[in-house]
């Protein structure tokens, strides 16, 4: 990857980003494409989210119980498990499937609209690319980012019950108290503020990237793979910087 034309790309992504905000904020949305956008962010990707959640939970905590079961402290795989999913497992691992599946789309779909002039087309018949492309996309996964990190959680949370139980003999009434009394009240909203700031850099950068591709349709793979690195990059970043802002206290 290019340092000098990333940063490039990065500047740019996040003006676009801006402009993007802007325009939400003052209602300036295209509702046709909004319904598209919605659905590519949340039933579109649904079924990866919950078959990465199930094999997380369980694989979490099959790991969790094994080690404390033998120490004789089965009583708070329930809590541990849970506490590691709202807290970082959930948003982290949501974030990294959405740049899969979404981010890709859309640093595609805007790449091969640049490439072809289509942006261009759009921008002689007066309409302004980023109130037309960009803020559907935003709101999809600033929408949708949350509401599948809040799945996550549930899912992951129901299959290590039902793999501790089946297990290890932790009854669920046990399993449950546990994570009644280790989470805290803040620790799911503080998980949804992650998901929705990681959903931000995910349509940001993807949406900005593409519009930022140049030459011919070879650049398109390149601008996709491209997006993807930078906002694994930024999200690693960020979930350092909001983790010890939300929870380091």
């Amino acid at each position: 990857m290019n340092t000098p034309r990333s940063l490039k790309r990065l500047g740019a992504s996040l003006l676009i980003g801006g402009q993007a905000v802007t325009a939400t904020m003052r209602g300036r949305i295209n509702t046709v494409e909004l319904s598209d956008q919605l659905m590519e962010a949340g039933p579109g990707s649904l079924l990866i989210v919950l078959i990465i959640s199930v094999a997380a939970g369980s694989v979490f905590n099959i790991q969790v119980a094994a080690e404390l079961t033998r120490q004789g402290a089965g009583s708070t795989v329930g809590g541990i498990l849970a506490l590691g999913l709202a807290r970082e497992i959930a948003p982290l691992l949501t974030a990294c499937l959405l740049a899969g599946k979404v981010a890709t789309a859309y640093a595609a779909q805007l790449g091969t609209m640049k490439v072809t002039e289509q942006i261009d087309a759009i921008t002689m018949l007066r309409t302004d690319p980023v109130e037309y492309l960009v803020v559907p996309r935003l709101i999809a996964l600033v929408v949708m980012a949350p509401l599948q990190c809040f799945f996550f959680f549930i899912v992951a949370v129901w299959s290590g019950q039902i793999t501790s139980t089946a297990l290890y003999n932790i009854p669920p009434s046990v399993f449950w108290t546990s994570v009644r009394t280790w989470m805290h009240p803040e620790d799911l909203p503080f998980m949804l503020v992650k998901a929705v700031v990681f959903g931000l850099i995910i349509a940001t950068i993807s949406c900005g990237w593409g519009l930022t591709t140049r030459g011919g349709p070879k650049e398109v793979g390149t601008s996709t793979t491209g997006a993807v690195v930078m906002i694994l990059i930024l999200v690693c970043i960020m979930d350092v910087v909001l983790t010890q802002v939300l929870f380091g206290a």
